[in-house]
């Protein structure tokens, strides 16, 4: 496929501070703040001209977990991956396909960031957003939805055409848990009182959840103790319940990962949780998970990838080590999804899942869950709405705005627009609209410009 041809005349790239009204423990990790990056593209498709735009939360320790590091040296490494995507793109000379920039532009970036010493999973993060926003710019151009257009071929990916991309209605959300989230109201730990939901049983209270994902903290002992009390709350809040749990890479190999599994499957206590696990997401370190087995561990679930999705060829790598999917984040890249969704439809025993890097309300979580949802995951982790209060410190006319173009997706409660959970679903209706995913934008003058 061609795919709609732009030429990237200006790259603009801005953050905005981000305070979590909720501690966010996943690993060894734990957030409070960090900046939400913005990548807006001006281009022109048939001498008319046209913008796009994404954004995605700069999360520390999740794109390099290194201990040495601050937050925010963890940062500046992805800001200096959106600097290197930005003077690769501009460095194109004519008019290329959405899918074109990425595998020329986008790679080169990946390739000087690896040089400069970032590892893969961060020198990604630019390029993703690159991506993101120049498909919806070439969708907008073409006056396409992102489902329209991925039928169409107009990112020209090889993929797209190929795949049963479906125009969903609604997905059912899967509620975080961290590892510092109360469970319960008598529970130590923050509370902000700001009308929202603070614990666990306060959220399934709120909005009729009824899929999870759990954190883990690789350390038996606490994992059992936690994971009881959770299944506790469950099945007393939530009785037909499904969860997920997450590694977040916290075994350091196979051996210690089964011992694990063969401990949570002989505690009684935890047999009914177990039943209803759908799957087990990067429970090894980067460093091992792709040169270790796991297929004779008797895991009872699926183990899927997430952090070691770095490169095209992990799926394949994880598939013949005992894996049997991976995870869709747009943080990785938009033709990532694509090109393992393509992967995964050949197999019927494989699964692609849906997973979240903290997306903020706007441009983040709306790109986001359309990706996953238009390749067919049923389920998707969504936390941003949980640990920040709605859209934040944006402006309260910007996400007026988009609370107004997409009414269903989100809804006033508190006084503010929040994302909009009923049912433990999120109505995708009003995502249908010509772009990638979004009929607003940011007020880019609000915004503090990464140079």
């Amino acid at each position: 496929m061609t795919g709609v041809p732009l030429r990237v005349h200006e790259v603009q790239l801005h953050q905005r501070h981000v305070t979590l009204r909720l501690p966010f423990r996943f690993g060894a990790a734990t957030v409070t703040q960090c900046p939400q990056a913005f990548v807006r593209v001006l281009a022109e498709v048939d001498g008319r001209r046209v913008e796009g735009a994404s954004a995605e939360l700069m999360v520390p320790k999740w794109f390099d977990k290194s201990p040495a590091l601050t937050h925010e040296q963890n940062f500046e490494q992805l800001r200096e991956s959106l600097r290197n995507a930005r003077e690769s793109v501009l460095a194109v000379r004519g008019s290329l396909s959405p899918y074109a920039f990425s595998h020329e532009a986008g790679e080169a970036a990946i390739g000087v960031s690896v040089a400069r010493g970032l590892p893969r999973l961060a020198a990604q993060f630019g390029p993703a957003l690159l991506d993101k926003a120049i498909a919806d710019a070439a969708l907008r151009a073409a006056g396409h939805t992102w489902v329209d257009g991925l039928r169409a071929g107009l990112l020209g990916d090889p993929w797209s055409t190929r795949l049963d991309v479906q125009r969903p209605a609604q997905v059912v959300l899967r509620h975080t848990v961290g590892l510092a989230d109360r469970l319960v109201e008598s529970d130590a730990g923050a509370d902000p009182q700001d009308g929202l939901p603070a614990t666990l049983e306060a959220a399934i209270q709120r909005h009729g959840l009824h899929h999870f994902k759990l954190k883990l903290c690789g350390q038996i002992e606490a994992d059992v103790e936690r994971l009881t009390r959770i299944a506790e709350v469950l099945q007393r809040r939530s009785s037909d319940y499904r969860v997920t749990l997450d590694g977040n890479e916290t075994f350091t190999d196979a051996t210690s990962l089964g011992r694990f599994w063969q401990t949570l499957r002989t505690t009684p206590a935890l047999a009914d949780l177990l039943r209803r696990t759908l799957l087990l997401e990067q429970p090894l370190a980067r460093t091992v998970t792709l040169s270790e087995s796991i297929a004779s561990l008797g895991i009872g679930v699926p183990v899927i990838l997430d952090e070691s999705d770095d490169h095209a060829g992990a799926l394949d790598e994880g598939l013949a080590l005992g894996y049997h999917g991976i995870s869709s984040k747009a943080c990785k890249g938009i033709y990532r999804s694509l090109r393992n969704a393509h992967r995964i439809a050949q197999d019927p025993r494989l699964l692609l899942s849906g997973e979240d890097l903290t997306c903020q309300a706007g441009l983040a979580v709306q790109q986001d869950t359309l990706l996953a949802a238009s390749l067919g995951v049923r389920h998707i982790e969504r936390n941003g709405h949980h640990y920040v209060d709605g859209f934040g410190t944006a402006p309260a006319e910007e996400a007026q705005a988009f609370a107004t173009a997409h009414a269903g997706f989100y809804e006033i409660s508190a006084g503010r627009p929040h994302l909009a959970v009923h049912h433990g679903q999120l109505d995708l209706s009003s995502l249908h609209v010509p772009g990638f995913a979004s009929a607003a934008a940011p007020q880019w003058r609000s915004l503090q410009a990464i140079n």
